[in-house]
């Protein structure tokens, strides 16, 4: 969204909706702890792909949601304060996915699963998301996932796809060192391969996909991009 294009009245209650979600999904976390509640807060807040998949309706009211690497279920939360969701998470860390599940509750629409996405069935979905996991997964592992995931939308549905530029030098060595700081506190997996865009869009429109790019990394050092890839309505998977 180009804020430069938008009225001012307009734009600060567009400000004032973005918060009020944003209040609504963070509480969400509190059951959960402290550490979980601030870091839903800052992470919604902070990072520019939260708001962007809610004001651009990236993610539509009613749709089946697949989060692949979904963390501690931030999208789930914002989705789950913005009205019900069919909502499934899949989360290799068990922290993570207990956090989420405490956040968003059983009886929500919202399922949790505590598992490997390279080895882990995906249901038919209208909305298939992956926000800065494939490159935790060796190349053979990459494709693997993204031609599963690509499988599971239903006709018409999309693939969020958030990537980090592999062309961008200062940005994407940014990006790789969050990744292994934050990696080594967590003592999980450190990030193994990105690639350029590029690679990134011809690989999914060979899975049969039309695709648009995005920077997503505004106001931030990181060198994001985030692909929107559509299945036409009627194709097959």
């Amino acid at each position: 969204m180009n804020t430069m294009s938008i009225p001012w009245p307009r734009r600060h209650a567009d400000d004032l909706a973005w918060h009020a979600l944003l209040d609504r999904a963070s509480a969400l976390y509190r059951p959960a702890g402290r550490y979980a509640w601030h870091f839903a807060r800052g992470k919604l807040r902070l990072d520019p792909v939260f708001r962007h998949l809610v004001e651009a309706g990236l993610v539509p009211a009613g749709a089946r949601v697949l989060d692949l690497g979904c963390g501690q279920g931030l999208l789930g939360s914002l989705l789950q304060a913005a009205g019900p969701v069919r909502y499934t998470g899949v989360e290799l860390q068990a922290r993570d996915a207990g956090r989420a599940r405490v956040a968003l509750g059983t009886s929500s629409g919202a399922e949790i699963v505590c598992g490997d996405v390279r080895t882990q069935a995906f249901p038919v979905s209208d909305t298939v998301v992956l926000l800065d996991v494939l490159h935790y997964l060796p190349p053979a592992a990459q494709e693997a996932v993204l031609a599963r995931a690509c499988a599971a939308l239903a006709p018409g549905g999309r693939l969020l796809l958030r990537v980090g530029d592999a062309e961008a030098r200062r940005g994407y060595a940014f990006g790789r060192w969050v990744d292994r700081v934050v990696s080594g506190l967590r003592r999980g997996a450190p990030p193994v391969q990105g690639r350029p865009v590029p690679d990134w869009i011809d690989r999914l429109r060979a899975l049969g996909l039309q695709v648009e790019a995005r920077p997503m990394s505004q106001g931030t050092l990181f060198a994001n991009v985030l692909l929107v890839a559509q299945r036409r309505e009627g194709a097959a998977a």
